[in-house]
């Protein structure tokens, strides 16, 4: 009988609690933060030294060796192995990245790779691709971890001096990427803004000296760059028009802005010393400029920049 009355009583204080208490139950939120920062980002203030122009002349860096197709020590240990060592950006899209219908490396840069494929071991596909940060591009060639860059690589005077080059196989220029709306229109509006830049390329280097007032974001690809603008965790991304074409098509709310900040000549990067590959790849490049291949490569992954020019005209220095 104790028993019952006790449980009766607390039946009946829990009633009238409920009666009385009107209060709606509080619910705890979550707490959000700002998302955290792609893997090795590493930010540059306006405070840190800006880098010298680079004073290195060698003439043009754009000339190139004469193509040849005869064979050579370098030539005959690729043929021996049965497959081109490629070193790219899987990653990059409209220049190499993985379709995700079939699982290929497709892109504008992986087409051009397999051409010389196709000259070199009479088969576009016998291609070992090496996915690379930028700034791993030089190291695999000196380490030669690889036979040859294809990956949106700007010729230069200072590069010359640890890898050589092919004649040039795309021309881009540096511009600006950013959310439509936004007010930045250009170099000029960069001033007291966040900007993404990936780092080993010569447009981490451009974009401090051309507009010291930015704070620059540095990353490891180009699409950590677009990451981080969607995050608004920068207000712009610089780098050569052709890259960020690709990124712009990943995301209607962005757009490329601005005149040329530099121009950029692409070639294939390969070993120093290996001059027969170089002969070599710039026979294949002679051969797609003249057979209209090149103009059918660049149709098919660049239409987005505009009217297809002409290939770049070569330039040899013996």
């Amino acid at each position: 009988m104790r028993r019952g009355r006790v449980l009766a009583a607390l039946m009946l204080a829990g009633l009238l609690a409920g009666c009385s208490d009107s209060t709606p139950t509080r619910v705890e939120r979550g707490v959000y933060s700002e998302p955290p920062l792609p893997a090795k980002a590493v930010p540059i203030g306006t405070d840190t030294p800006v880098p010298p122009a680079g004073g290195e002349q060698c003439g043009d860096p754009t000339a190139s060796l004469r193509p040849s197709t005869a064979g050579g020590p370098t030539i005959d240990a690729i043929r021996a192995r049965g497959r081109l060592v490629v070193g790219l950006d899987a990653g990059s899209n409209l220049f190499s990245f993985r379709d995700p219908l079939t699982g290929r490396i497709v892109g504008f840069d992986a087409d051009i790779a397999r051409e010389i494929a196709r000259d070199l071991l009479g088969n576009p596909d016998l291609i070992e691709y090496r996915s690379l940060a930028s700034e791993e591009r030089e190291r695999a060639l000196q380490d030669h971890t690889v036979d040859l860059i294809a990956k949106t690589m700007t010729i230069t005077c200072e590069r010359r001096q640890r890898v050589a080059f092919s004649t040039v196989y795309l021309r881009a220029d540096q511009r600006v990427l950013a959310v439509k709306g936004s007010g930045i229109a250009g170099l000029a509006d960069l001033a007291g803004k966040r900007v993404c830049v990936v780092r080993g390329t010569t447009s981490l280097d451009h974009i401090r000296r051309d507009q010291p007032a930015a704070t620059i974001l540095t990353v490891p690809t180009w699409a950590d760059c677009l990451v981080v603008l969607q995050q608004r965790q920068v207000d712009a991304v610089s780098t050569d028009d052709s890259i960020l074409a690709g990124l712009a098509a990943q995301d209607p709310y962005t757009e490329v802005v601005g005149g040329s900040i530099s121009p950029e000549p692409y070639g294939i990067g390969i070993p120093k010393g290996d001059d027969d590959l170089v002969r070599f790849v710039n026979a294949t490049l002679d051969r797609i400029r003249n057979d209209g291949t090149w103009t059918r490569i660049h149709r098919r992954w660049l239409a987005t920049l505009g009217e297809t020019p002409s290939p770049p005209a070569p330039k040899y220095q013996d």
